[in-house]
């Protein structure tokens, strides 16, 4: 990675692009440190230390510490990243929208600009819940419409800008600019995270613990790292051969190809959803000051990952089981929405393509499934053992910190293909260099 960052600052090119972005990445940073007008930040930094739950650590991990902050930026590109997963679920259900995505690139600007209105509808709805809702309990300094409307055009405007700082990104820096802002955000609450576990398992221990302790971190973050790189590039190619055709004097055609099915198809998003679903009862008990009596107190803390994995309070991790459950069923009910085999196994009929030892048509789309399901379940279990060992260690040993394996999971998959979107823009330069000479 080094070796390749290295070669990219010789090329004029390249290096403009790299400093580019990090210049907004500057911008994104000095955004997460103004305050809004007319919020009292010490409430809000009370208000959140007395949560016992875990739901808004999570939040305040994607907003790189902004919205524990109540700065400019507090909704962070939480709302864009929403619109787009509501985009491409609705992409599947409304025929319009799916005929505007296999419409080439015009279709797919109409749906980009579609993503950019859904976005702000949604940062509104949110800044103006923040506002009136923690507005009453005392965020505002005075509780009037003036104060209101500024917190919620503040936020709105916010959230916004990040989204327009993410598509210069892609546009005029590396590339991939949206997931570069998540993972800056991700990145700044490391050190803290980090700083955590040193004060609570080596600081003031005898040098034999405090060492073994370090080792013992070091391993696990290592391990998590080098798994997730697995999954992030394990495939099943699946060979493809394409009949010989004659065309005019000449015969055609006889390659062999492949269909390269990841491991990890979903990516992130199975935990994302899971996780957001088993939150968003908590959040919103917790926004109304509602603790849950009886019955509904146990289920809120089952619901809350804070609680599971307490040797001490077994019943809650009951919670993990169903989010497990979540996980699995959303990597298959995605890749399901994402990835056709019907379709797929058509358009190799079409161009005269066939699996050796498998008839074209619903065979094919028969055995693909039949694969898919199998490296799908591999894939989900992975990415279960990532995000359950620290919601393990949080319960045991009560290391509260907000970076976990999904965090882990953006970081090192927006890293391998930044590098390899610098990587194929230099072997492009060089291309192009090549047939000028």
């Amino acid at each position: 990675m080094l070796t390749t960052l290295k070669n990219a600052f010789k090329i004029k090119d390249i290096r403009k692009k790299l400093l580019f972005t990090f210049a907004m990445l500057v911008v994104i940073r000095l955004g997460s440190q103004l305050p809004v007008p007319g919020v009292d930040r010490n409430y809000f930094a009370n208000w959140f230390a007395a949560q016992t739950g875990d739901a808004f650590n999570f939040f305040d991990a994607f907003t790189g510490g902004s919205f524990l902050n109540m700065s400019l930026f507090a909704l962070n590109i939480t709302p864009y990243i929403t619109s787009s997963i509501i985009m491409q679920l609705l992409t599947i259900a409304i025929p319009k929208l799916e005929e505007m995505q296999k419409d080439g690139e015009d279709g797919r600007k109409k749906i980009t600009a579609i993503t950019r209105y859904v976005t702000v509808a949604l940062a509104l709805v949110e800044s103006t819940a923040m506002a009136v809702g923690f507005g009453r309990s005392g965020l505002l300094q005075e509780f009037n419409a003036l104060n209101v409307i500024t917190v919620i055009v503040a936020l709105t405007a916010g959230s916004a800008f990040l989204m327009w700082i993410g598509e210069r990104i892609t546009e005029h820096g590396v590339g991939n600019g949206i997931s570069i802002v998540l993972t800056l955000n991700i990145l700044s609450r490391v050190p803290h995270d980090l700083t955590t576990l040193y004060e609570q398992f080596i600081k003031g221990k005898a040098i034999a613990v405090g060492a073994l302790a370090a080792v013992i971190i070091i391993a696990i973050i290592v391990g998590m790292t080098v798994l997730v790189i697995i999954l992030n590039d394990a495939t099943r190619k699946i060979p493809v051969q394409y009949a010989k055709k004659v065309q005019g004097r000449k015969m055609v055609g006889g390659q062999t190809s492949s269909i390269p099915l990841k491991v990890n198809t979903a990516g992130v998003i199975p935990v994302i959803f899971a996780s957001s679903i088993m939150q968003f009862p908590v959040v919103i008990c917790a926004l109304i000051g509602y603790e849950g009596t009886g019955i509904w107190a146990h289920i809120l803390r089952g619901l809350n990952s804070s609680y599971w994995c307490r040797p001490s309070e077994p019943i809650y991790s009951i919670g993990l089981v169903v989010y497990i459950l979540l996980v699995v069923f959303f990597a298959y009910f995605y890749t399901s929405i994402t990835f056709n085999p019907l379709e797929v196994a058509n358009n190799m009929k079409k161009q005269g393509g066939f699996i050796p030892g498998i008839r074209p048509g619903k065979p094919t789309s028969d055995y693909l499934t039949k694969i898919l399901n199998y490296i799908i379940f591999i894939g989900a279990v992975g990415l279960t053992i990532v995000c359950v060992i620290p919601f393990f260690f949080n319960g045991v040993f009560n290391a509260s910190v907000s970076f976990g394996g999904t965090s882990l999971i953006i970081i090192v998959s927006v890293t391998l293909e930044t590098i390899k979107q610098i990587e194929s823009q230099m072997l492009v330069r060089n291309y192009k260099g090549f047939l000028n000479d």
